[in-house]
């Protein structure tokens, strides 16, 4: 049985956004995490706003710490980003968006860009808002291929989208887009809130889990463990089992924390101590 690791365990700058980039990389230092996951949004890193030149120095600054970027998630969950839409310049729109977004991550060297499935009206057929986000996906995944990434696709909550929001629903788009270049990942409270853990999507998606972000919750909220009521010690045993290798990420996107995102981290790692390998 593969053990879950402390070095497994990846940053995200999201509960840092009240602070400098600089601020954020520091103290992924000062905690020891080798990787992060890199919010894509103002002030930090909105790709509507940056050139290459910027790309580039920002690359500069996580090399000069000795980070890596394991996964590129561009602000995407509101306002005026939806793969889904069915206006056609909203879709196209958001369409050249995670383009752009996935030639900053191949800038990052970031190996996957996260994409999410977008909604639909609640008043027209489902069927209507999977096919463009069938067809959204299938377009990005093919830029994905000719950028060497690969889209991690997440399952949100129903409050988020009407299209996937559990291992089933992940697992019938990914067969029908059916590219290398799209894989899925989990989110422990969309997954949570479908009465859902690891061994049903494992058992349903097998290895085509490329990323995990790891938080508790109430079962709503991404919190801080310890801040929720989610089995943490389950999840762990769960990860282990099925030898899940890739990152955890730490994403906090509780306004609770965002005056003091240190002390987040810290409670978060002293928590983890107590469950993770060597």
């Amino acid at each position: 049985m593969s053990k879950i690791t402390r070095d497994q365990i990846t940053g995200m700058n999201f509960h840092y956004k009240h602070y400098p980039l600089e601020y954020f990389l520091d103290a992924m230092v000062r905690y020891e995490c080798k990787n992060i996951e890199l919010w894509g949004a103002s002030p930090h890193f909105y790709v509507d706003e940056l050139t290459l030149q910027d790309i580039k120095n920002i690359k500069r600054e996580i090399d000069r710490r000795n980070l890596s970027v394991v996964c590129f998630t561009p602000e995407q969950c509101v306002y005026p980003i939806n793969l889904a839409a069915k206006e056609d310049s909203i879709r196209e729109r958001s369409i050249q968006y995670f383009i752009k977004s996935a030639e900053a991550a191949k800038e990052l060297e970031a190996p996957l860009l996260l994409v999410t499935p977008g909604w639909g009206y609640e008043n027209e057929d489902k069927k209507e808002a999977w096919k463009r986000t069938r067809d959204s996906l299938e377009r990005l995944s093919a830029v994905s291929g000719e950028l060497g990434l690969t889209l991690a696709l997440e399952p949100l909550t129903r409050v988020e989208s009407n299209i996937i929001n559990d291992a089933k629903s992940l697992k019938a788009m990914l067969e029908e887009v059916n590219s290398p270049f799209l894989k899925g990942m989990i989110d422990t409270i969309p997954m949570a809130l479908a009465n859902e853990d690891f061994n049903d999507y494992f058992s349903i998606l097998k290895d085509e889990i490329v990323h995990i972000h790891f938080i508790d919750g109430k079962p709503e909220g991404h919190l801080v463990w310890g801040d929720g009521v989610l089995p943490l010690q389950k999840y762990i045993d769960q990860l282990s089992q099925h030898g899940y290798q890739g990152s955890l990420t730490l994403e906090y996107t509780s306004y609770q924390y965002v005056q003091n995102p240190d002390e987040a981290i810290e409670r978060t790692l002293d928590v983890l101590s107590g469950v993770l390998a060597d």
